[in-house]
């Protein structure tokens, strides 16, 4: 029995959008350990025998919110398309330590991973084997000591959003990896995808309808 309630945001014969809790993995570990993709499966496997999870973008585990997978294969070949061809509008929400000088501007950097530590380290402009990364931000709430962004990623980088937003000084609450001092819920982070644009995959009848799913709570 699958422990965790994942809500579902929305179905339809090729996909399955849901609104990822924090905490808990998108793709299956080892050892057993829970993910959306065990839970996908035996949801799925109720109805078809063989059921096809496709795991179209990923969330990083203490992140929440708007999570595409799909239950077809070619409608995952359109998807990897869309998001490879930044054709997909990704917009999040996040709650960071103090509040950027500009309500709204655009962030620049050039990002490393670190397989080892298991974070994104910024370098220098045209560093070797550095990603560049924009994201564009804007305030919608300043608070003592903290705000609430929106943020529109340009690309989708190994913890992009994370590290630039510590390395301009903002730091996502409870994000402690990225240098964060104050607390979230025990798990999470105050990072939330908040919604989701895409244009429904091609089938038999044709490319599909522009699609929007995003979430009504909050962060």
């Amino acid at each position: 029995m699958f422990s965790h309630n994942i809500p579902i945001l929305l179905e339809t014969p090729q996909l399955l959008v849901l609104n990822k809790p924090a905490g808990l993995a998108v793709e299956r570990l080892p050892h057993g350990y829970p993910s959306v993709e065990d839970w996908a499966l035996s949801y799925l496997g109720r109805l078809v025998r063989k059921p096809f999870v496709g795991i179209a973008h990923r969330l990083d585990r203490p992140v929440s919110g708007v999570l595409l997978l799909v239950k077809k294969r070619a409608a995952l070949k359109d998807l990897n398309r869309q998001f490879a061809e930044r054709q997909v509008e990704k917009v999040y929400r996040a709650i960071v330590e103090g509040c950027p000088a500009n309500k709204s501007g655009t962030l620049e950097h050039w990002l490393i991973k670190d397989p080892e530590q298991k974070r994104a380290i910024v370098a220098k402009r045209g560093a070797a084997g550095a990603a560049h990364c924009e994201l564009k931000y804007k305030v919608l709430e300043a608070m003592a000591g903290s705000a609430l962004l929106e943020i529109r990623p340009l690309q989708g980088k190994f913890h992009q959003i994370r590290a630039q937003l510590s390395a301009a000084g903002t730091p996502i609450v409870g994000d402690e990896q990225y240098g964060a001092t104050l607390p979230y819920r025990p798990g999470a982070i105050a990072l939330q995808a908040w919604s989701l644009r895409f244009r429904e995959p091609a089938d038999s009848f044709g490319q599909g309808a522009w699609i929007t799913v995003k979430v009504e709570e909050g962060l």
